[in-house]
């Protein structure tokens, strides 16, 4: 049991570095500054499931943590790194709600394309309230009017995320497919 649990945390704590890494690796989104596209979600869904949303939030929480310590912020208040969080959250656990249900590609599509849906409509809103404003207001850049923002979110903010689960969601299942044998044994033997 013991000797589990440490499994659990090394190879979660491994999937959170490889995470960290993926990150770095971003791809810059156009026509925003902020907005990058990077596969840093891939590590916590093999964390969903291999070990449950704890594990896989734990692997988004460390490489955010990761991230905001070794690269910093232009802000210099993480607002990016709980941005990033938030969105994976939201495209995460759906997934495995759904995934749960029904532990086959189907379930797992199913699980993807609602969590793309639900991090791409909810990070909008999230966006329009919290991030945006506070990135005015740490960046102390000159705000937007309400039209500018509203059309910054369905122009920018709502296709950029529905692209990033998109295309997380075809890479995640893809390898899925490729190693479901694996996943099912790995998470047998350390549940």
């Amino acid at each position: 049991m013991v000797q589990n649990k440490l499994r659990k945390r090394v190879i979660t704590a491994v999937l959170s570095s490889i995470a960290f890494l993926l990150m770095m690796l971003e791809i810059p989104y156009p026509g925003s500054a902020f907005l990058k596209i990077d596969f840093s979600d891939l590590p916590a869904l093999a964390a969903l499931i291999l070990f449950g949303p704890g594990s896989a939030m734990a692997v988004e929480a460390l490489k955010n943590i990761l991230h905001y310590f070794i690269q910093g912020s232009g802000t210099g208040v993480p607002i990016g790194e709980a941005a990033n969080f938030v969105s994976a959250a939201l495209l995460i656990l759906p997934a495995w709600f759904f995934y749960k249900k029904n532990q086959t590609v189907k379930g797992l599509l199913i699980g993807m394309a609602s969590g793309t849906i639900a991090m791409a409509v909810l990070m909008s809103v999230f966006n329009y309230y919290v991030i945006l404003p506070a990135y005015t207001y740490f960046l102390g850049a000159q705000q937007m009017n309400a039209e500018q923002i509203y059309q910054f979110i369905i122009l920018g903010i709502l296709p950029f995320n529905l692209i990033k689960g998109i295309l997380i969601s075809a890479i995640f299942t893809m390898v899925y497919v490729r190693m479901k044998t694996w996943f099912e044994q790995k998470s047998i033997q350390t549940g």
